[in-house]
């Protein structure tokens, strides 16, 4: 998921930040960021929101934002 990572640092942001956005611990959103663990439909809508991103954008289906 090097979307998910490449939005987090664009915005300075850390994992522990992330991870208590979308209700998940430091450890799970690093294993859903190296791709270890599949992330649920919920926190990738999650993250949508909170990014101000498309989900297709997220998973890597459009270029665009």
């Amino acid at each position: 998921m090097n979307r998910i990572k490449a939005l987090r640092e664009d915005r300075d942001l850390s994992q522990a930040q992330v991870a208590k956005v979308i209700k998940t611990t430091q450890q799970q959103y690093s294993k859903i960021e190296t791709g270890k663990a599949d992330i649920s439909s919920e926190k990738l809508v999650l993250l949508s929101r909170f990014y101000k991103v498309s989900v297709d954008y997220i998973l890597g289906l459009k270029d665009k934002p």
